[in-house]
């Protein structure tokens, strides 16, 4: 018996680091014309507006292809293991087909806009399969998950600081390669690492599903989701979250040269912004560790409101070089601490039928937000600067007062399979 339980954990290990593996390459579609925007802006003739909204292309698309989902109900209705090969695999292709074409900015929009649409299905699905197989440390490892897209976010100013020399086309085909490799690392998985149940209870379970994903007993999903009060506390403190979290990471590079000025060079310039939005890998990571013991809610909670701290503090800092540069990692590191406990805390407050489509809808809302938070932000912040980011502070004001049901008198979550409940 006790060499069975030990097998399945190491099965268990290895298919979540897969998925976090998988995770990262797949969301490396994401943010690739970042790491060639100067060779990309060229071909394309684009100015750094039109080059801002082929950005926002593949967050508005995102959200297109959360809402699609949510409303469909097909992250529940088909294994997120084929969701998210299915979708890496158009992404991957969407994201190279494209620089074999002609210069036409409209049409690189359109494609980035496709691209955004097959990541709803790679990152809320990588979050589901994480819930399945890690069930009770299932926060800890959202937090890999999410630090890995972290990682993602800075890769591009990693890129620019060592000075990449290659075409602008190779970091695409580059992120298209990685996302195949990440469909190859589910298919290999597929099937492996989650919990076994017997015919029986996977019928019935399927049944169920069939019958309540879109509606359960007649009553839509949504509605369904948003009538359990934790679950709404844990979706609307993760949408404050997030009108903070994107446009700090987009205004980085502005706060770093506004800092450092250009005595540093390009490559100081970008390895100090790298770092700061790095830091966030560690965040994820800690908070995920320290989650375990005192709970999701408290550490979303801490992170939430040690970001807004820095928030307000950091235009009212002394205008010294490494204070001010400590201050923005130490932001980085708070900013995306919480977002995996949020991930969790809806998973698990969620109908266990409805995980996908309460990952997704949670994920369609928060990109929402962000989107006017970074538009908004972008502009201000070069007429009135570091000043203007207290624009991003209602977003952890708010986020906290939504999540008060959490942190004040929590309901238990169900326990997942195989989890044990701790008595107090």
């Amino acid at each position: 018996m006790a060499v069975s339980q030990s097998r399945s954990r190491r099965v268990t290990g290895a298919a979540v680091l897969s998925i976090v593996l998988a995770q990262w390459f797949g969301t490396s579609l994401w943010f690739s014309p970042s790491g060639a925007v100067e060779g990309l802006s060229a071909w394309l003739g684009a100015t750094p507006g039109q080059f801002g909204w082929l950005i926002a292309a593949t967050q508005i698309g995102f959200i297109c292809g959360t809402l699609l989902s949510a409303a469909t109900g097909i992250a529940d209705r088909f294994p997120p293991e084929r969701i998210f090969i299915v979708s890496s695999l158009i992404g991957a292709g969407l994201n190279f087909v494209w620089t074999l074409g002609p210069s036409e900015l409209a049409l690189v929009w359109i494609s980035r806009f496709f691209v955004g649409v097959s990541l709803a299905g790679i990152y809320p699905m990588g979050m589901k399969m994480i819930v399945k197989r890690a069930q009770a440390k299932s926060g800890q490892a959202l937090a890999w998950l999410v630090a890995m897209l972290t990682l993602g976010t800075a890769m591009p100013q990693l890129l620019s600081a060592v000075g990449a020399s290659l075409p602008w086309q190779s970091i695409m085909w580059g992120s298209s390669a990685l996302a195949v490799l990440g469909s190859v690392l589910i298919a290999m998985i597929s099937g492996r690492g989650a919990p076994r149940r017997s015919r029986g209870v996977m019928r019935a379970s399927a049944a169920s599903t069939a019958t309540t994903s879109p509606r359960g007993d007649g009553e839509p999903a949504l509605r369904r989701l948003f009538r359990d009060r934790m679950f709404r506390a844990a979706v609307f403190g993760y949408a404050g979250h997030m009108w903070e979290l994107y446009a700090f990471w987009a205004v980085v590079p502005t706060l770093v040269i506004a800092v450092v000025g250009e005595r540093s060079g390009s490559t100081g310039l970008a390895t100090t912004s790298f770092l700061v939005i790095a830091a966030g890998v560690a965040g994820c990571v800690l908070g995920g560790v320290i989650a375990r013991r005192a709970g999701g809610a408290a550490v979303a909670a801490a992170a939430l409101a040690g970001s807004g701290l820095m928030c307000l503090i950091y235009p009212l800092l002394p205008d010294v070089g490494p204070i001010l540069v400590a201050a923005l990692a130490l932001w980085g590191f708070l900013v995306i601490a919480d977002s995996p406990q949020f991930s969790d805390l809806a998973a698990r407050y969620a109908p266990a039928e409805l995980t996908g489509t309460g990952l997704t809808v949670m994920n369609s809302l928060g990109f929402a937000v962000s989107v006017i938070s970074i538009v908004v932000l972008q502009s201000l912040i070069v007429s009135f600067g570091a000043v203007a980011v207290w624009l991003l502070l209602p977003g952890p004001v708010l986020g906290l007062l939504a999540m008060r049901p959490l942190v004040l008198g929590p309901r238990s979550p169900q326990p997942r399979p195989g989890e044990r409940i701790r008595r107090r």
